[in-house]
């Protein structure tokens, strides 16, 4: 470390006590956080007292920045009321652009010419203001991006516009995974042909190839920055288990872009665990993987955790078998829902696992339905009315 550096602790972890009531925990306190400031700023260097005082004005939480990116403080030149103003120019109030700064303050380190530039280059995919600057507040890193990928975004943008995919989709991913747009064209080009091939091959509609795609870049833009060679390995590796051509893609629509995030040796484990708790062959295993993809993608230690819950709630494992489905649900989901629908008369342990499918807002509605069918006895038109005597 530079002798600058020693010299500035020293300095500034020197404690004056006044008196004898002077509390060492003070002195502590005070050391602790010389020592942070000294860690998270090795060169010894002042904060740029500009950038600071901008940053106050703008009602930024300056404490939040220092504690977790402290070192943009201390770099210059920033262009903290460049950024606002660019930021207000597009509609942001001055809480979000606040929320902004607070979350990702590099921003300030952007040129104004960097930053025109990434607004027209949005505005080529997301040409509504009002709209880009909701994708700022939640991806701020996707638009505040170094002027040396702008080649590279253009060359993306282009292509993805070429494929006919629609703005939101592009918009989507450029926000979410906007390292995919930073790569060289040709390594997104090799993996949307990768998939393209392989959805024809299993036997997909050529007619209806664009929507498929969409989906699945939708579901997980983060499909682009694996290799190719993943994708085909998974699938070679699905098809050696015996799953049929349309059976496969069957399972790849279903998966979406998440077929991607598998391998071979973890699917392989997860496999032979499913197989061993449930029972079953190697055919009812793929019938209940064609349904609950989950079986394939949770690690085993996931669906030991998940099997024990429902098996603890009475549940058995030929109900699971019916309805693999279930084991998609937490462990926390599942108590919930169970103890839920028991307050409505239903058991699990006798009916059908299926009442506990679906998402909070299915479960909310068949719940509810049982809650009323509950509350609410069934007329019966024969029985006597009563009447005032």
């Amino acid at each position: 470390m530079s002798r600058q550096y020693h010299t500035a602790i020293h300095q500034r972890s020197k404690v004056q006590f006044h008196n004898e009531t002077s509390h060492p925990l003070n002195a502590a306190n005070k050391l602790r956080s010389d020592l942070h400031w000294a860690f998270s700023n090795p060169g010894g260097t002042a904060e740029n007292q500009v950038t600071v005082e901008a940053l106050y004005d703008l009602s930024v939480d300056i404490q939040k920045i220092r504690q977790l990116k402290g070192w943009v403080l201390h770099q210059s030149p920033a262009y903290v009321s460049e950024t606002a103003s660019l930021l207000r120019d597009m509609g942001a109030e001055g809480p979000m652009i606040a929320r902004v700064l607070e979350l990702y303050p590099e921003a300030v380190l952007c040129s104004p010419e960097q930053q025109q530039a990434q607004r027209e280059l949005w505005r080529s995919v997301c040409p509504r203001e009002r709209d880009l600057v909701g994708i700022i507040e939640k991806f701020p890193a996707s638009f505040f991006t170094s002027s040396s990928h702008h080649a590279n975004q253009r060359a993306n943008i282009d292509y993805f516009q070429s494929l006919h995919l629609n703005k939101r989709i592009v918009t989507k991913l450029m926000a979410s995974a906007p390292q995919s747009f930073s790569c060289p064209v040709g390594q997104n080009e090799e993996m949307v042909r990768t998939l393209q091939q392989a959805y024809l091959e299993l036997g997909g509609d050529a007619a209806n190839m664009k929507i498929w795609l969409q989906k699945l870049l939708s579901q997980n833009p983060f499909v682009l920055l694996k290799p190719p060679e993943v994708l085909r390995d998974n699938l070679l590796f699905l098809r050696d288990r015996g799953f049929t051509t349309s059976e496969l893609l069957r399972l790849l629509s279903k998966l979406r872009g998440f077929v991607i995030e598998l391998n071979p040796d973890c699917m392989r484990h997860t496999l032979a665990y499913s197989q061993e708790t449930l029972g079953c062959s190697e055919a009812e295993l793929r019938d209940m993987v064609l349904n609950c993809p989950a079986l394939l993608y949770y690690p085993e230690v996931i669906l030991a955790e998940r099997f024990e819950g429902l098996l603890r709630a009475g549940v058995t494992i030929a109900q699971i078998t019916q309805t693999p489905t279930v084991l998609e649900l937490t462990k926390q989901i599942v108590s919930y829902r169970i103890q839920r629908l028991q307050s409505y008369g239903y058991d699990v342990r006798t009916g059908s696992l299926q009442a506990l499918n679906g998402t909070k807002k299915d479960f909310e509605m068949s719940s509810g339905k049982l809650q009323l069918r509950r509350e609410r006895p069934l007329f019966n038109p024969v029985a006597p009315l009563k009447g005032d005597d």
